[in-house]
């Protein structure tokens, strides 16, 4: 569906299992959620993006590396519940032996083109727990800024960071 210099980004099929359990259920991993995910919540986690694709033309999608076809987490857009408000969110998950390599960065740029050229949104956001460095870090290498801070439930404090489509021109010219 996405391609980029390394990856390619596809949608979610029920082979990828066994690919994002290992990635979803690794507390180091997954040390930002509230806990990680067993079988059962990683089985949901494909079905809804499957969902996704269906309702609004786009989702979570497998990151594959394409020198070997080995998938390595996953990036995309869902609509998230940002401080009350729901925005198109990009979200971005490596496995831990491929952090650090720029994928992440790599994958989330990919799809905030993808975005921007296909979708109407004026703004993309991405959120996470205050405590997360490397997902703030991806944001940042993406053009977003730190918009705002805020009290969160799930994450203690959250950090939103967004773009703009005008501030996306910019970056493209």
């Amino acid at each position: 569906m996405i391609e980029t210099a390394r990856l390619m980004l596809r949608e979610y099929s029920s082979e990828d299992f066994e690919a994002l359990f290992e990635i979803l259920s690794d507390a180091e991993t997954m040390r930002h959620y509230p806990k990680p995910y067993d079988s059962e919540m990683t089985r949901g986690w494909i079905e809804r993006n499957i969902r996704r694709y269906r309702e609004h033309g786009f989702g979570l999608w497998a990151v594959i590396l394409k020198e070997n076809e080995k998938f390595i987490g996953d990036c995309g857009i869902t609509i998230q519940n940002i401080d009350g408000e729901y925005l198109p969110e990009i979200g971005y998950h490596i496995h831990k032996k491929y952090q650090r390599q720029g994928f992440g960065s790599e994958a989330a740029r990919a799809v905030r083109d993808w975005a921007f050229e296909n979708t109407e949104y004026d703004c993309l956001y991405s959120y996470m727990k205050h405590t997360n460095i490397a997902s703030y870090s991806t944001a940042i290498a993406i053009g977003m800024k730190k918009v705002k801070e805020y009290p969160d439930p799930n994450n203690e404090i959250s950090y939103a960071y967004a773009i703009t489509r005008q501030e996306w021109n910019l970056l493209n010219k």
